[in-house]
């Protein structure tokens, strides 16, 4: 029965989020701990700087070659392969990626383990020092755990294909743990350094996590280095747009942590702080839906049934926007509350969590446009379109590099949020435009009619969640813990009901649609099977 759980097949795209968005709130619940136990321990301060800035270089191995590459062209390939009853082929082609990936991904971090001293203070330009020492020895540790993310995400990517996502979506979880892990008990041994202990050993945990599940699929490892096949062949070709853009991207991040390293002391760390939190929501519903949504749209296309395609996309986008403008609206109003809360133990002072909520009200501006980004660049992706995520990507960061620089002669670490969130905004924009363009008509008419009931139910929220905060201050003492938990709570709690209540009462069908997958969960038994992915028309 257990093993039946762990690779259950999802058959719909919201059951599929389900699974994937209760265990993103776990991990992302788990980062809000290791958030909390970093910033008490060690506060806004140079032992954080050196821990985030540490992770631009690895994250940016990791991303270009991993996270999205992988994504742009494993799934829809091994997808293809598998649709025409080839799995022999398919399992040579994932072996045959996972072994050329460990070469690949062994080799340069070998190189840039040797060039870190040269790389990091171009990244780091305002550290100096014992500084800028200690964040160079991290930096070459923690080149480990992109080798080991990487092969995980192969397997991830096979679970992903079969719609098999329970272990798939328990995989950072484990990596989370071993963050924490690192910080709580490995720092007392190895002090800061143990913090990249840590990340290691939370890595090979992600990887191992997902093994059993592609050896309960037909995974067997094989030795093999097919670089001739056709496969492979147009499988790195549609990678190369996609390491292209998410290089921009990740260029953008390590231009952020340049600007922030010659602002005051902390700038880094409140910056990495806020944009943790903010990704929370757009972790939980847009990577989440995005990820749920990606083997669907792979199938249609590969298909060619154009209609499902693009009726699953402009469902799934009812279902974020569902999610995402409520969760907005809490995060903006509750900031203090949210930052005081997750952060403010130990060295976290009261000027740390202002500047970090700060910074979170600016990101909150954007949430819509993150959380619609992931869904946007993967409908690309099935098409086997790499080339326009790229372009938008790069048009997109270099507004947001412009726009740095001009807000933080007037706001600071600040201006550097704001200057994320307008260009995560037009990255949304353009991405949508060259879709509606390619494709055609996206049922943008439902997703309107759907705005509207989700924006009113958002302003009642917005104005009960103002009103509630003010009726239960007087009687809490806001100098505690306690008091500012209770406070957010209850304005919080008092806000999500309001908005499920008018959702109700205005008949919204993302809520007819989520109530009823809740009574099919739990309720099981009582509910006949209803239409499956391939039924959408």
């Amino acid at each position: 029965m257990f093993k039946r759980f762990l690779n259950g097949k999802s058959t719909t795209i919201i059951s599929a989020a389900i699974i994937v968005t209760l265990a993103s709130l776990a991990s992302r619940f788990l980062g809000i701990i290791r958030d909390r136990i970093l910033a008490g321990t060690f506060g806004a301060g140079n032992e954080l700087d050196i821990y985030y800035a540490a992770f631009r270089l690895p994250d940016f191995v990791y991303s270009i070659i991993v996270a999205g590459a992988l994504s742009a062209g494993f799934i829809p390939i091994f997808a293809e392969l598998i649709s025409r009853r080839n799995k022999e082929h398919a399992w040579r082609v994932a072996n045959g990626i996972l072994n050329m990936l460990f070469l690949i991904l062994a080799a340069l971090g070998l190189v840039l383990v040797f060039l870190a001293p040269y790389i990091m203070p171009l990244i780091t330009p305002g550290f100096t020092g014992e500084k800028l020492a200690l964040t160079i020895s991290l930096t070459r540790m923690m080149f480990l755990s992109p080798l080991l993310l990487g092969l995980g995400a192969v397997f991830g990517g096979m679970l992903q294909t079969f719609k098999r996502f329970v272990l798939y979506s328990l995989a950072p979880i484990f990596y989370n743990l071993g963050i924490i892990a690192g910080a709580v008990w490995l720092v007392d041994w190895f002090g800061i350094i143990g913090l990249a202990y840590g990340v290691i050993l939370g890595a090979l945990c992600h990887m191992l996590v997902q093994v059993p599940g592609a050896y309960f699929l037909g995974w067997r490892y094989r030795l093999v280095f097919p670089w001739a096949d056709r496969y492979i062949r147009k499988m790195a070709r549609m990678m190369v747009p996609r390491i292209l853009s998410l290089g921009v991207n990740n260029i953008n991040l390590i231009i952020i942590t340049a600007i922030a390293s010659m602002l005051t002391v902390g700038s880094v760390a409140v910056f990495n702080l806020a944009n943790n939190l903010q990704y929370f929501p757009v972790g939980i519903f847009g990577i989440s839906f995005a990820i749920a949504a990606f083997p669907t749209l792979s199938e249609f296309a590969a298909k060619g049934a154009q209609e499902k395609y693009k009726k699953a996309f402009s469902n799934t986008v009812r279902d974020i926007l569902f999610f995402i403008i409520p969760a907005s609206v809490l995060v903006l109003l509750l900031r203090a509350q949210i930052v005081r809360v997750i952060l403010g133990s130990g060295m976290f002072t009261w000027e740390d969590t202002i500047l970090t909520a700060d910074c979170l009200a600016f990101f909150a501006m954007s949430l819509f446009a993150q959380s619609l980004v992931p869904l946007l660049v993967r409908m690309f992706f099935s098409i086997k379109n790499t080339v326009v995520p790229f372009v938008a990507a790069l048009l997109s960061v270099a507004l947001n590099v412009v726009l740095a620089f001009w807000f933080i002669q007037y706001f600071e670490v600040v201006g550097l949020a704001l200057a994320f969130s307008v260009a995560a905004i037009f990255n949304m924009i353009v991405l949508w435009v060259v879709l509606r363009i390619k494709v055609g008509y996206l049922h943008e008419l439902p997703i309107i009619q759907s705005l509207y009931k989700i924006a009113v139910a958002a302003l009642v929220m917005g104005l009960v969640v103002q009103v509630s905060k003010f009726i239960v201050e007087p009687y809490l003492d806001m100098q505690t813990f306690l008091g500012i938990f209770s406070q957010g709570l209850f304005a919080g709690g008092m806000g999500i009901i309001v908005y499920g209540l008018i959702c109700l009462l205005l008949r919204s069908p993302e809520m007819m649609n989520f109530k009823a997958s809740i009574q099919r969960k739990l309720f099981k038994k009582y509910y006949e099977p209803k239409e499956s992915i391939e039924s959408i028309d």
